[in-house]
């Protein structure tokens, strides 16, 4: 295991493990244990109790936080004809077919978010072992399957994140930047969760938010509170 930092260390010092903080508190504690010269992102993490294993306790889908993530995402649509044209004037980044499906088979990635029209998922859909891997594969689930172009760019350029549940039922989202005024990261954060709560499946047993933690990119995880949602 890698040897952590002095900042780290002294970051960590300001962190009680075994207290689990009330949302404003864990977020102010985020911006004091982030030491790092950039920017770093915000985390939140999520152990639900959930069996990822059954079709119906999947957890997918994607949500625009309330003041967005702090990164502008690259955006490549696949799409011909009148909804190329469409993505092209919604300021998607990249737009195209073949020529696109070429580059991306010779390795190029310079994209954060992939679109496509249902009539492209066929010649899409052969990107699946490359584009699978890394999350970037368009899924109906998240709105990256669709017609509408214009809302799904729109959605995206605005903040739009995805969440899915891991094989181990955690969930990992970004819900900001550490130069984010704290109330603009609790509110992301208190939307995230509500919306988990939401797609909370019938057939979950016993507690469904088992435990919930927020971090920036190189700080500690702060335990967090969140027994005021679960009403």
């Amino acid at each position: 295991m890698a040897k952590k930092g002095k900042k780290y260390l002294e970051a960590t010092k300001l962190v009680d493990r075994n207290t689990v903080y009330g949302v404003e508190e864990a977020i102010e504690l985020v911006k004091k244990t982030a030491t790092a010269k950039f920017d770093e992102s915000v985390e939140a993490a999520f152990r639900l109790g959930v069996d990822p294993k059954k079709a119906d306790q999947q957890i997918r889908g994607a949500m625009v936080l309330p003041n967005g993530t702090g990164k502008t995402q690259k955006v490549l649509v696949f799409a011909k004809g009148e909804k190329a044209k469409e993505a092209e004037a919604a300021g998607a980044d990249y737009v195209g077919d073949a020529d696109f499906i070429n580059k991306i088979n010779q390795g190029w990635f310079d994209f954060d978010v992939v679109v496509a029209t249902p009539d492209m998922m066929a010649e899409v859909g052969k990107l699946g072992r490359v584009l699978g891997p890394k999350g970037l594969m368009p899924n109906p689930k998240t709105g990256t399957v669709t017609f509408d172009v214009e809302k799904a760019i729109n959605e995206i350029k605005a903040g739009k994140v995805e969440y899915r549940v891991d094989k181990s039922g955690n969930i990992h989202v970004p819900i900001g930047k550490v130069s984010f005024e704290n109330e603009k990261l609790v509110e992301n954060f208190k939307a995230l969760v509500e919306q988990l709560l939401k797609v909370k499946p019938q057939s979950s047993k016993g507690t469904y938010m088992r435990n919930v933690a927020v971090a920036s990119t190189m700080g500690p995880g702060i335990r967090v509170d969140v027994s005021e949602f679960r009403a």
